[in-house]
């Protein structure tokens, strides 16, 4: 009987080893099997799918054999690991063990968005609705209804996202993304704010991010936004208006069509800062953090006024002959390449000059 016992005990161990080696044997085939691709392709794994169904529909589609062996060896081998939902992209000549480690570190494919520095808020949304990848739901609300959602109910959303390239994955909201923007540029507001130069005329972070947005539309020229904050700060504490054009070009919105004139000028627009003292009611574009800064550590100097010289720069000057001067080499006399500010990253219909 103990012979017997012992006969069968080994064959049961000889029967349990040669199972495990076969299983071995397939999990190891069908893990070194090439995908069936002809071509590169992107395969969606939605929220909530598991490696065991995502096997069975690859096998389905005949990407892969032997899911049922690559079912057990996720189970067994990788139990503690999550799947990622997200696009994977697929190449030809990958194993399914190449597969099945993208998988593990979670390598989606990423798409980017980039918000410009000087656009405005009608623009922003235009660039969000252009991006197929993202789950569209910013076409449902109004601007009060986003802010609201977004924490701020009753605030006006122009200027209120920081401008840059931001990375995300198909299948994530577009007001996801937006909010993003949206606390990178309380962030760098808030750091902004927090060293600031001594006796500038604001009186909250957003007055200063007012100024910066017209600090934007008037120049990219690095060196140049720390005299204009300085033009501009000048002209507020002698209770001169502002007269910048881009606060005109702003309040006239979609009646704009490439030039302003002197009845837009005269036109009276809470943002028209030709007839209105102060600063206008809102930013009037998106504000990088190189403009913050500007306004928020001013040029000192004597100047009041400035004139677009048609190469992107301007010409500073301390009086109003001195100005005049300037308009009449640089604006009188036009260049046909003549450029208010330096070259857009989209084409910008020209502007008159301050």
């Amino acid at each position: 009987m103990i012979r017997k016992f012992l006969l069968l005990l080994e064959c049961a161990v000889l029967v349990a080893g040669l199972l495990v080696a076969f299983a071995a044997w397939q999990q190891h085939s069908a893990l070194q099997q090439p995908l069936a691709l002809p071509a590169e392709r992107l395969v969606d794994v939605p929220k909530g799918s598991t490696p065991g169904g995502m096997l069975n529909q690859l096998e389905a589609e005949g990407v892969l054999d032997k899911a049922f062996w690559l079912r057990l060896y996720w189970r067994f081998n990788l139990k503690d690991e999550s799947l990622h939902s997200g696009e994977y992209r697929l190449q030809p000549g990958m194993t399914v063990r190449d597969m099945l480690q993208l998988w593990r570190d979670g390598e989606v494919v990423q798409y980017s968005l980039t918000l410009v520095e000087g656009w405005n808020f009608r623009q922003v949304r235009s660039a969000f609705a252009k991006q197929t990848e993202l789950k569209a739901t910013l076409g449902e609300l109004s601007d009060a209804e986003l802010m609201e959602r977004l924490g701020e109910p009753g605030v006006n959303p122009e200027g209120r996202f920081f401008p840059d390239t931001y990375q995300f994955v198909r299948g994530m909201s577009d007001f996801e993304l937006l909010k993003q923007a949206h606390t990178r540029l309380q962030k760098v507001l808030d750091e902004e704010w927090q060293q600031r130069a001594a006796d500038l005329p604001y009186k909250t972070p957003y007055e200063a991010l007012i100024m910066a947005s017209m600090i934007e539309k008037e120049t990219g020229v690095p060196h140049e936004r720390e005299q204009i904050a300085g033009v501009f700060i000048r002209r507020l504490a002698i209770g001169m208006r502002l007269q910048t054009d881009p606060t005109v070009i702003y309040g006239m919105g979609e009646r704009y069509k490439g030039r302003i004139t002197r009845a837009d000028l005269r036109e009276p627009t809470p943002y028209n800062t030709y007839q209105i003292d102060g600063m206008p009611p809102t930013p009037i574009a998106l504000v990088g953090r190189e403009a913050i800064h500007a306004a928020l550590h001013p040029a000192e100097g004597k100047s009041l006024y400035f004139v677009a010289r048609g190469d992107g720069s301007h010409v500073f000057s301390n009086s109003l002959n001195a100005h005049n001067k300037a308009v009449r080499e640089y604006q009188l006399k036009r260049r046909a390449d003549y450029r208010s500010s330096p070259a857009p990253s989209e084409p910008e219909p020209q502007k008159d000059s301050q």
